[in-house]
């Protein structure tokens, strides 16, 4: 891969979020202070929001990795539609209990005497709840019923950290079901992306991180393009920066300029563009079958004209053009994965991707 081609550590674009790659844009610097604000309140809700590779989880690993763990006592828990009870056991198991076999009314009785064991050893208990546009009301409202649960002092047990995309802010700032909730609310930030002159720093500094001596270098209106084809969003760019990082090793290019940017987001776009235009597997043939089909339907006199026909041979053809770009985008997502540093996906995933 390129990161042994240009004598890296590391592949320092890759997707997972790694704390070794933090790096402050300016937005970034905001929510860590409106974060430390509402941490010191030790009490209520503080929410994060941002848009899909906004760096969301990428800022709370990095907040996380720096807090005291002598005083705070942190669960995580990433929401996928979790309902309120479910909810509720997912905080138990946080907190060493065991929710098995108990009523709601049981376990919100194990969770308050929880919280009281983690009080009594001096910390407090931060609950982290990602992806928090997908809860539903239920179990948002639980949520703040735990955050009720005070010690003899007056002092709250819990503090919880919501982060979430764009839509949930919209959702806490306009649902009247969630006026008691948005009452507790004591921080908040919408995470931006960012600016174009952050994108040099933004590079450069990954590329420190696994040991960068230059290669390949970057022309100046590099930047720019990076920043215009990926808007500033973290993730995105980092797919954009690790694939271009590819492009220079195959075509073995040392300064990586505008042109190659473009090329590189051109395709990806193409990518795109491609994976939306082929039709769900259930309904696509083997190819093996499909040119069966189409050899079937050629005309077995010479010269033989039927419009009809001509229409259909077209259609088939259309079909296996269309399955040869489904294998070029199983194989573009191959890389992709690679890059990102994940687990090989199930082919079933890669047939899904691919649609």
């Amino acid at each position: 891969m390129y990161d042994q081609h240009f004598g890296l550590t590391g592949r320092p674009f890759q997707l997972t979020p790694d704390p070794r790659f933090w790096f402050e844009t300016a937005t970034h610097r905001k929510a860590m202070a409106y974060l430390g604000y509402g941490l010191a309140q030790g009490e209520g809700f503080i929410v994060v929001t941002g848009d899909i590779g906004a760096g969301k989880t990428t800022l709370m690993g990095h907040l996380l990795d720096g807090l005291d763990r002598t005083r705070l006592n942190p669960i995580t828990i990433t929401s996928t539609a979790i309902e309120a009870d479910d909810l509720l056991r997912i905080v138990a198991t946080g907190l060493g209990i065991d929710p098995a076999g108990l009523a709601k009314a049981q376990l919100l009785t194990a969770i308050e005497r929880g919280l009281h064991a983690v009080a009594r050893t001096g910390r407090r208990t931060l609950l982290v709840v990602d992806e928090a546009q997908a809860l539903p009301v239920s179990a948002l409202e639980e949520l703040r019923m735990l955050s009720n649960f005070q010690a003899s002092g007056g002092h709250a047990l819990l503090q919880i950290v919501l982060l979430g995309q764009p839509e949930f802010r919209d959702r806490l700032q306009g649902s009247d079901r969630l006026e008691q909730l948005r009452q507790r609310v004591i921080a908040i930030h919408h995470l931006d992306p960012m600016t174009e002159d952050e994108v040099s720093d933004y590079i450069a500094h990954r590329l420190s991180v696994v040991g960068w001596n230059g290669r390949p270098d970057f022309a100046v209106d590099a930047f720019p393009a990076l920043f215009r084809a990926s808007a500033g969003v973290p993730r995105r760019l980092n797919q954009l920066a690790g694939r271009v990082m590819l492009h220079a090793a195959m075509d073995g290019l040392e300064v990586i300029d505008a042109r190659a940017v473009e090329a590189v987001a051109t395709d990806l776009q193409a990518d795109m563009s491609t994976a939306s235009a082929i039709a769900p597997p259930a309904a696509a043939e083997p190819a093996t079958e499909l040119r069966e089909e189409l050899s079937r339907a050629i005309p077995i006199r010479p010269g033989a004209s039927d419009p009809a026909l001509a229409h259909r041979v077209a259609a088939l053809e259309k079909r296996v053009e269309m399955q040869d770009a489904a294998l070029r985008r199983v194989l573009t997502l191959l890389v992709d994965w690679i890059e990102s540093d994940m687990a090989p996906p199930h082919p079933d995933a890669l047939h899904e991707r691919a649609a």
